[in-house]
């Protein structure tokens, strides 16, 4: 560890409670961050980690919570986010808060110009832009607008603007959840390079591995208590924190296998092209063909842009790009999916992998979301009967365990592991045939995820069948029957779980069109 614990730590949070309405989230939570660490926080969705960020950076203000925060040597009775920045703590949220349509140096600096009488100095911005992003290794333009750079650039330049304000403790919520291995990888190096300047990180992290590669410390929180802190080092293993998250040892990762006979092809797209949607010459789908049978889990594996999504949402409706070509097979029929609802109609169900912007809309109750692909199902005429939806919401909030206090509760409070409970019980109420799920699992912690595995061996169990695009290999491997894998648009290999294996996977996702 690279900080002196012999000194007062740079943080403490002591005997912190918070409540929502009556229900705990936090209960006499104890925290210590010392000066030049980087201090993992591991729990399930819901154990109360954002919870606790928020206190500490003033979203919930002093007095919303009881307990006490000391930081830097004085007491911490933050009453807005403004008030944590001025005392030098920075949060970067997993939703990134930046101006699209702003350059990155305007975004550096929203609220913090460079400015004089009222009157911007755009050579002092720049200047100071291009310095801060030369620390964090991005090589963009500061006059670069933030969309047309990717999701991991835009973490570096939450950075930069983190740095810009001269934190003394950065947090990092679920930092490389978005990001492909690349990015991650440039990221936590960043991380580790800003420790040895002396800056003191926290980390909320779902990806063990990643916790055990860059962090001094862990602390375990379950159900809104704090279970352990300890350093991380050889003696610490991932089968420890995922039994202090979770109270229990999880024992495989992934479900016995599933046991039941599988049928004849369900499902089956042949030669299908889909071209980009604003460049008309370019093929993000390029002839592909798969399919899957009653019963079955096909994975898709592929490298980010390899063209899964894209697949997945123009046979959805044609929710993507123009197609050019191809035909799908439903149990041996040609159908067509020109819209949505058509899709719909032929018993097919996409479940997105951004849940929060396409999954949900987040101001609705949990009961309105799980009906609302098949409203008709609990109306009459055009009059939606709430009872009826009561009883259908209670039953999925039962059958998929969704941690929420009724039906009635918005979906935008809820932990992302019950708000993909809640997308896949909207999608399995429509009675779908055919389960398309795109990263059914990102971003939510390891109990959760084998809830989720469950599910998916439980509808296939049922007879449907089922589609996983997955950029986990692991969890491909783990889960799927048989695996695709793309690369550029086009189908590079086809594998049987039997044959299945990390390394296997990843030379034909690497294959090129010419090898």
């Amino acid at each position: 560890m690279t900080g002196g614990q012999a000194t007062a730590p740079l943080l403490e949070m002591r005997g912190i409670t918070k409540q929502f309405a009556g229900v705990t989230a936090l209960s006499e939570v104890n925290l210590a961050v010392h000066h030049g660490e980087i201090h993992a926080i591991c729990g399930e969705n819901g154990a109360g980690k954002s919870t606790l960020m928020k206190v500490l950076s003033g979203i919930y203000p002093h007095g919303s919570y009881t307990g006490e925060i000391v930081f830097d040597g004085r007491p911490g009775d933050f009453k807005d986010i403004r008030s944590s920045e001025r005392r030098g703590i920075g949060i970067i949220h997993q939703e990134l808060a930046l101006v699209p349509v702003l350059s990155i140096a305007e975004n550096i600096f929203l609220g913090n110009e460079h400015a004089s009488a009222g009157v911007i100095s755009w050579h002092e911005t720049m200047k100071h832009a291009q310095e801060l992003l030369d620390r964090v290794g991005l090589r963009e333009s500061p006059r670069t607008r933030i969309a047309d750079i990717g999701v991991g650039k835009q973490q570096l330049v939450e950075i930069a603007k983190a740095l810009s304000k001269k934190v003394k403790l950065l947090i990092l919520d679920e930092p490389t959840a978005a990001l492909n291995d690349e990015d991650s990888r440039h990221l936590l190096d960043l991380i580790v390079e800003l420790r040895g300047q002396g800056l003191t990180c926290i980390i909320i992290s779902h990806k063990l591995n990643e916790v055990m590669r860059v962090a001094d410390t862990v602390t375990i929180l379950r159900d809104g208590r704090t279970i352990e802190t300890r350093p991380v080092d050889r003696e610490l293993s991932e089968e420890h924190i995922i039994r202090g998250m979770v109270g229990r040892d999880m024992g495989d990762r992934f479900p016995d296998r599933r046991s039941h006979s599988i049928g004849d092809v369900a499902f089956a797209i042949e030669d299908w092209t889909v071209f980009h949607p604003l460049d008309h010459q370019r093929k993000v789908v390029d002839g592909v063909s798969i399919n899957v049978r009653r019963g079955e889990v096909v994975g898709l594996a592929g490298l980010m842009g390899a063209g899964r999504t894209e697949l997945a949402m123009s046979v959805f409706g044609r929710s993507y790009g123009k197609q050019a070509g191809g035909t799908i097979f439903k149990d041996g029929r040609k159908i067509r999916t020109r819209t949505v609802p058509e899709a719909i109609g032929h018993r097919i169900a996409y479940a997105t992998e951004d849940r929060k912007h396409f999954g949900l809309n987040l101001m609705d109750d949990i009961a309105r979301s799980v009906t609302l692909a098949s409203l008709a199902k609990v109306s009459r005429g055009s009059v939606i009967n709430e009872h009826e939806e009561t009883v259908v919401a209670e039953r999925f909030r039962k059958d998929m365990r969704i941690k929420a206090s009724s039906v009635r509760a918005t979906t935008g409070n809820l932990s992302g592991g019950n708000q993909q409970k809640v997308v896949l019980s909207k999608w399995i109420f429509t009675d779908p045939d055919v389960l398309i799920l795109d990263e059914p699992t990102r971003g939510i912690d390891v109990g959760a995820k084998y809830e989720i595995y469950l599910i998916i061996n439980d509808l296939a169990a049922a007879g449907k069948a089922v589609i996983v695009i997955s950029s986990e290999l692991p969890e491909l491997i783990g889960l799927c029957d048989r695996i695709y894998t793309l690369n550029e648009g086009r189908i590079t290999g086809e594998v049987a779980r039997e044959d299945a294996d990390q390394e296997t996977l990843m030379r034909y996702m690497m294959k090129g069109r010419g090898r």
